[in-house]
């Protein structure tokens, strides 16, 4: 598997270009609200993306999506418990920033996300994923497994050293730590934990070192 990754807009949020190999059909894992910038890291490896994988509705993971799906007719999968944030992104923007940046229109969401589902076995541009429905961070909260090659796309949902933080709407840390039981520390420890923000990490390091594991041990 290849995989290229940027830090991108102001939450320096990870977006993730995935192939079988540089120069061919790409799957993007989150698409933040840089669109530019999302086409220069595709460009730069010759990927044309096939498909955009949504770890959660936050708008920096997905407030890129519309414009993504309208400028290459590509279809965006979202779990549809966060349909509610996707859809108002300006929402969100005026409560973190106190208005919206921008024209109108240039937040609009795809008219459509393909629902995802919890065990939901994805096969796109020759890259083959498995949902993994994680709430906590947000209703609708996924990560992407890929068994064959040890990598978890976990989004926000652990990081390096923390966790996703569960006090937005629709958050819960009792969910979270569920989650975590339940579908991530059941993973082997040499998994690949590649976050929403940050470096990557692993499985095992974090099921020993995590400052938040008694959560979920």
């Amino acid at each position: 598997m290849f995989i290229a990754s940027a830090e991108l807009w102001l939450a320096m949020t990870n977006c993730y270009v995935v192939a079988p190999e540089p120069g061919g059909p790409a799957v993007v894992i989150d698409v933040p609200p840089d669109v530019g910038a999302v086409a220069d890291l595709l460009s730069r490896h010759d990927l044309i993306p096939m498909g955009a994988l949504i770890t959660h509705g936050h708008v920096d993971h997905t407030g890129g999506a519309g414009e993504l799906v309208r400028t290459t007719g590509v279809t965006a999968y979202l779990h549809p418990d966060d349909d509610f944030l996707a859809a108002n992104p300006e929402q969100q923007l005026r409560a973190l920033f106190g208005g919206v940046p921008g024209e109108p229109g240039d937040w609009a969401p795809p008219e459509q996300f393909v629902d995802l589902a919890h065990g939901d076995r994805l096969d796109l541009a020759g890259v083959e994923l498995t949902v993994l429905h994680t709430p906590g961070h947000s209703p609708g909260h996924v990560c992407f497994h890929s068994e064959a090659d040890g990598i978890l796309f976990a989004g926000d949902q652990l990081f390096r050293d923390s966790i996703g933080r569960t006090d937005l709407p629709g958050g819960s840390l009792d969910q979270l730590a569920a989650s975590m039981r339940d579908h991530v520390m059941p993973l082997a420890d040499e998994t690949r934990v590649l976050p929403g923000h940050g470096p990557e990490t692993t499985v095992g390091r974090e099921r020993a070192a995590n400052p938040f594991r008694d959560l979920w041990s």
